[in-house]
């Protein structure tokens, strides 16, 4: 952490007449008379401006939802095809179809950085969202065609290359246009489409599968996979025009609300949220590989997403209760909508009272007692119970998503790649836990035992990763700065907040703390 800035590298290159560096002359806030009439603008008519803003920015980052219901339906229904055939159809023995399984996170791992760190330098990620749905889609659909193992290989490599780029890109964008008390929440409502698809795949599954055999002359898994591969699609195409991309371009924003959307950001963190004109392609990467905090976080995630992956075999952790197929399908979801309703409790606190660490750690605790209570009884009611309790531990999961944020606020290649970096490394917990659940004696006891010591070593990652950051506000308090910031980006901090220099922006930076 620099404990000066940096105003000797960067130079303003930016238009002289009042106009941001970056976008054209329609997008950029740069009319001289919008600046004097935002600058001169009354709080209750601020108010009203950004009200709206807020509510077409809910609206139509509401898709993000949409698509990860379909993001998680593409990469999860070869789980339900193997019921209804595929491996026996494509000869495949189980080690086959487990690498079937593993092979898509490698694709999604690989591609997370490099996705992040373009997505962060153009001007209109909604195309590059839409265009990779519409492409995995189509890549989904392409795994009804399939004639064997190779063939199912190569379709889910690539699938989870594309699909790497939707969920650190989406979070990157709404990182862009939420401020710190409101980005919480809205992870969370983005990530109800993963819960909702944990409630609600195995059922959506199981009505393809049951009603299309033989439909054509072909397998009802096929139809399942071109079903949805054509949904996605469809889905897709509308992103492209919904979606928004960045504060200062997007479209369906008028003039006033894009300055708004832009003075919002810089009023948050006491800088605007852009790069400098020096910083080069790779300038994230390497800000990010620099920075221990990160490596911290990606560990901690990771134990995280081996606690939480129970959700994968939820299902089979519901028929341990005795019950027949449907039913178990049928009792599998209510933890999931109780999850959601959780979720958006705990983010919206979390917003409120701006605390990360108790909000990630209390669910973690929940999930734990859930999986004591699995572990310890046989009982029908006692075990479905728990199935409640650690369902919701995906609350805190989402609460670390916006700590992520929240944490490398500045410049935004850094955040991108810490997002992405932190994400992609979190995807190995995933390949492990697929060999947790291998242990079924006793109700899957001995997997519980491993889960829970892997929520143990989150919170200890948790509790140091905020004693990290408390240290670090301590060294603000004293007058330290929390980043470098280049003479080009505090330049634009001034125009945004209306401030008489660049070293009136520095100052007002020196307002930031760190979320703890």
């Amino acid at each position: 952490m620099s404990s000066t800035p940096d105003l000797t590298k960067g130079h303003h290159t930016g238009k002289t007449n009042g106009e941001f560096p970056h976008g054209n002359e329609e997008s950029a806030v740069g009319d001289d008379t919008l600046h004097q009439r935002a600058g001169a603008m009354d709080p209750e008519h601020r108010a009203q401006v950004e009200k709206s803003l807020k509510r077409k920015l809910d609206t139509r980052c509401s898709l993000f939802v949409l698509i990860y219901i379909m993001n998680y339906l593409d990469r999860n229904n070869i789980a339900a095809a193997r019921l209804k055939g595929l491996q026996d159809d494509l000869n495949m023995d189980y080690p086959q179809y487990a690498t079937c399984l593993s092979i898509l996170y490698v694709g999604y791992i690989l591609m997370q950085v490099p996705s992040n760190i373009f997505i962060n330098r153009i001007e209109r990620p909604s195309l590059y969202i839409a265009a990779a749905m519409l492409l995995w889609g189509l890549i989904s659909a392409l795994s009804g065609c399939v004639q064997n193992f190779g063939g199912m290989v190569a379709v889910r490599f690539f699938l989870g290359f594309i699909e790497a780029a939707f969920l650190p890109g989406a979070l990157l964008i709404l990182s862009k246009w939420y401020t710190r008390r409101e980005l919480t929440k809205r992870n969370a409502i983005l990530f109800c489409g993963n819960l909702i698809s944990n409630a609600f795949s195995a059922l959506v599954g199981a009505g393809v599968l049951s009603n299309m055999q033989g439909t054509l002359g072909h397998a009802a898994w096929r139809w399942l996979f071109w079903i949805e591969g054509a949904v996605t699609m469809a889905i897709a195409i509308s992103a492209a025009f919904i979606l928004p991309d960045l504060p200062h371009n997007a479209r369906g924003f008028t003039e006033e609300e894009r300055h708004i959307a832009q003075l919002r950001m810089a009023e948050d963190v006491g800088e605007a949220d852009a790069d400098s004109s020096e910083q080069g392609v790779f300038d994230g990467l390497i800000m990010a590989a620099k920075d221990y905090k990160i490596y911290l976080m990606m560990l901690t995630f990771t134990a995280y997403v081996i606690g939480l992956s129970f959700n994968a075999f939820f299902p089979s952790l519901t028929q341990t209760l005795g019950f027949g197929y449907v039913p178990t399908l049928l009792m599998s979801s209510p933890p999931w909508v109780f999850s959601c309703i959780v979720s958006i409790i705990v983010s919206w606190s979390s917003d409120r009272r701006q605390e990360k660490f108790w909000h990630i750690v209390a669910p973690i605790l929940v999930g734990i007692i859930g999986f004591i209570i699995s572990m310890s009884t046989l009982n029908v009611a006692a075990r479905y119970l728990a199935l409640f309790l650690q369902a919701q531990s995906y609350a805190g999961f989402i609460v670390f998503y916006s700590w992520i944020s929240s944490s490398f606020p500045r410049p935004p290649a850094k955040r991108a790649v810490a997002i992405a970096m932190i994400n992609a490394f979190s995807q190995l917990g995933n390949v492990a836990g697929s060999y947790v659940w291998d242990l079924k004696e006793n109700g899957y006891r001995k997997s519980y035992g491993i889960v829970l010591s892997m929520f143990g070593l989150t919170i200890i990652g948790c509790f140091a990763f905020r004693l990290i950051l408390v240290n670090l506000n301590k060294k603000l308090e004293a007058g330290e700065s929390a980043w470098e910031t280049r003479r080009d980006v505090a330049e634009q901090t001034a125009q945004v907040e209306f401030l008489g220099s660049a070293d009136e922006a520095l100052q007002m930076r020196r307002g930031f703390r760190y979320l703890v």
